[in-house]
């Protein structure tokens, strides 16, 4: 049997952490998530320093992306932003596969708009998911709030290969998966970052760690379940 370790990281309040898998061998693969990425690999880049011998790569596929190379033995760790799926974890049995999972950190779901963005400084579950939604009709601005530009929105957020995108779906559209196709949907966050901070009327979601390397380019907007925003 092959002895694997998965890290995931559970937007709720889990994030587990990975270590290599043990042996004699020279490299050591990592995928998956772009959330849990930046925490791989300032890890991987203390590792190399430790042990030069052994090369590390580091890759940010997105958590479902990663499980389909980790569950083909194609890597030796794989980062998630959920959990394994029952699937998966039966094609990593059928594989011959054995893994354990670490929890190493918390981490959240940021909703940006360009800095220059001067109308909205909150929205509300309802008002999310009235833009992302699988059949919303929101094309402009002024179609979420009255007195808001009659401008396009431009959306941005993760493809269907990220963790982020199955658990905001799950949480502001009810169910894991279902959501507007009529979006620029990025495999690196960094692609919606340079998106939403060269674009006026642009909104997107992705991990908050991402929000944090560039708040000088983004305008993070708070969320307003009833009890003033967070």
């Amino acid at each position: 049997m092959v002895k694997k370790i998965f890290a995931l990281i559970l937007f709720g309040g889990l994030f587990l952490y990975s270590c290599g898998s043990g042996g004699s061998q020279q490299e050591i693969k990592i995928d998956g998530s772009g959330t849990v990425y930046p925490i791989t690999e300032a890890v991987a880049e203390e590792f190399r320093k430790v042990d030069p011998d052994i090369r590390v790569s580091v890759g940010s596929s997105g958590s479902g992306a990663g499980f389909k190379k980790f569950t083909r033995g194609e890597t030796d760790i794989s980062n998630s932003s959920r959990e394994i799926s029952e699937e998966e974890k039966a094609l990593a049995e059928e594989n011959g596969i054995e893994y354990q999972h670490f929890s190493i950190a918390l981490d959240g779901i940021s909703i940006v708009v360009h800095p220059d963005n001067d109308w909205v400084n909150t929205l509300t579950p309802e008002e999310l998911n009235k833009i992302w939604k699988a059949d919303s009709e929101v094309q402009q601005w002024s179609d979420i709030r009255e007195g808001w530009p009659d401008e396009e929105i431009r959306l941005y957020g993760p493809n269907t290969a990220h963790g982020t995108y199955d658990f905001f779906t799950e949480v502001i559209n009810g169910e894991s998966g279902a959501s507007r196709t009529d979006y620029n949907a990025v495999a690196d966050y960094n692609v919606a970052v340079q998106g939403i901070s060269s674009d006026k009327y642009s909104l997107g979601y992705f991990g908050l760690a991402y929000y944090e390397e560039n708040a000088d380019q983004l305008k993070l907007i708070g969320i307003d379940a009833g009890d003033g925003p967070v």
